[in-house]
């Protein structure tokens, strides 16, 4: 891309056919097997985000190098261990690999890939340590963003007392946006939206048993819930809630970079 807009600086290339280049170059093709959107983070401040559920170990290792080598960088979720395995293995010797095997979740960079920090800073938030996961894929994304996520985990309302210092202590920080990841009977979110000043994005997990399980009744809650200021994502949405939060306070950063001059 900065090549293109050099030569249309220079007038050796003309604004028609950069757009025509920029177009052809959005999307790259893996054989028959995907089309990777490339150019996804440039365009719409999300990188595009390789799920690994449903790909064969071999599969998901050619889309997996191809990322890194067409963007210095691939993010893979849900990844079993085969897959993990087989990345790991084919990947370049001089790649960093960061691996959360708990959570199936793989970042690969090139050595000198560096994520530049936005500035936007997210408050993350689970009820119980089985909601841990999925707020780590959150964290995960968020971070991958640009922004810095302060978090604590197993506060939910089963011993409410432990929950608001650490809102508080977000709150004393500036948090942009709260995420709140809960399963069962997903009560947490609505707490922590009748207490803050900014937007809450409310995650349901699978978390849960007998009537209403797998997050049924937490989403139902979420959704149900009075209090104002609260969206919600799908049940064990760790993805996108972490791609909706970064996008809120990466664009908050912005406003208070502008206003600062």
């Amino acid at each position: 891309m900065k090549e293109l807009l050099r030569r249309v600086a220079k007038k050796e290339l003309s604004v028609d056919d950069a757009e025509k280049l920029l177009r052809m170059n959005a999307i790259q093709e893996v054989g028959d097997l995907a089309k990777l959107d490339v150019n996804r983070e440039s365009r719409k401040g999300v990188p595009e985000i390789i799920l690994g559920d449903g790909k064969t170990p071999e599969d998901l290792t050619k889309i997996t190098l191809r990322m890194l080598s067409e963007s210095g960088r691939a993010i893979v979720s849900r990844v079993g261990k085969q897959g993990m395995e087989a990345i790991r293995e084919a990947a370049p010797k001089d790649a960093i690999l960061e691996e959360n095997e708990k959570i199936g979740m793989l970042v690969i960079k090139k050595t000198d890939f560096h994520v530049k920090k936005s500035g936007g800073k997210i408050g993350l938030l689970t009820a119980g340590t089985s909601d841990i996961p999925v707020a780590e894929e959150t964290r995960i994304v968020a971070e991958e963003m640009g922004c810095e996520v302060v978090h604590a985990y197993d506060v939910g309302v089963a011993g409410i007392h432990r929950l608001f210092s650490h809102l508080k202590e977000m709150i004393e920080r500036k948090v942009d946006v709260i995420v709140v990841v809960a399963g069962r009977e997903g009560a947490l979110p609505a707490v922590v939206a009748g207490c803050v000043h900014v937007p809450v994005i409310a995650v349901p997990t699978s978390v849960g048993y007998g009537f209403g399980e797998k997050g049924i009744s937490a989403l139902t809650a979420m959704l149900q819930a009075c209090s104002l200021g609260l969206a919600v994502v799908n049940i064990d949405g760790g993805v996108a809630a972490g791609a909706m939060a970064a996008l809120i306070a990466n664009q908050i950063a912005e406003a208070r970079k502008v206003s600062e001059y």
